[in-house]
């Protein structure tokens, strides 16, 4: 049974996801708050993302805010004999910082982040569980601006001493420019608009000009015919 509607989006995209990747394997996702950072049962594997975005809400104060370093933590299991497998997983919480309430909130995510952030567990479900290559991971840091630097006291997860990971200098910096290089396409596209109806008025000026004219000389030759 979902707790929320976040863990409800999450198992359903894992499902869904699972379903394509291994169609002949059975596969749970439980959400397990209690999971610890390399504490592991024998024959168990162990995914962390470290650079996911998510959106946090004090129930206390009501205070919102954003952040790109949402740490979840993934424990994998695949029974070969059974052809059953299971994943655990934790999504750290952060403190807020407004109040200074000691209860730690939970994030919600967007469904585009969930599917991004679900193909990164299937990639290491490949490699750590059936020996695959997996693929390239995706990257989910740069995909909006951050309020800020992190504030570890904050963060339930580097309290645990999970050290965030931080993608390099150049990736996101590729990142950026693709993102800004799509945000200035639509500018560009409204001013080409704006100049096309600019043409548009002078042509219809010049017309009425040469109208005028040619109106002026009919009427100045028309005596002539008296």
């Amino acid at each position: 049974m979902c707790t929320s509607l976040t863990t409800c989006e999450w198992k359903k995209v894992f499902y869904e996801k699972m379903e394509v990747a291994k169609p002949a394997d059975s596969w749970e996702l439980i959400i397990d708050p209690n999971l610890k950072p390399s504490e592991l049962t024998p024959g168990w594997k162990q995914y962390v993302e470290q650079h996911a975005s998510g959106r946090f809400h004090c129930s206390w104060c009501w205070h919102t805010w954003q952040s790109a370093h949402v740490v979840i933590l993934f424990h994998m299991h695949l029974d070969r004999a059974r052809r059953m497998g299971s994943v655990r997983m934790r999504v750290f919480k952060q403190l807020c910082y407004e109040c200074g309430t000691a209860r730690e909130d939970e994030s919600s995510m967007l469904e585009e982040n969930i599917e991004g952030l679900v193909d990164n567990l299937i990639t290491s479900l490949r490699e750590q569980c059936y020996d695959e290559d997996g693929g390239q991971y995706r990257i989910h840091v740069a995909s909006r601006p951050d309020s800020g630097p992190h504030r570890t006291e904050f963060c339930e997860a580097c309290q645990e001493g999970i050290v965030h990971w931080k993608p390099s200098k150049k990736l996101l910096e590729e990142e950026v420019t693709a993102h800004t290089f799509s945000e200035a396409s639509k500018p560009r596209a409204q001013s080409g608009s704006g100049y096309n109806f600019l043409s548009l008025r002078w042509c219809l000026f010049w017309a009425s000009l040469c109208l005028l004219v040619v109106y002026l000389q009919f009427s100045f030759r028309s005596p002539a015919f008296l």
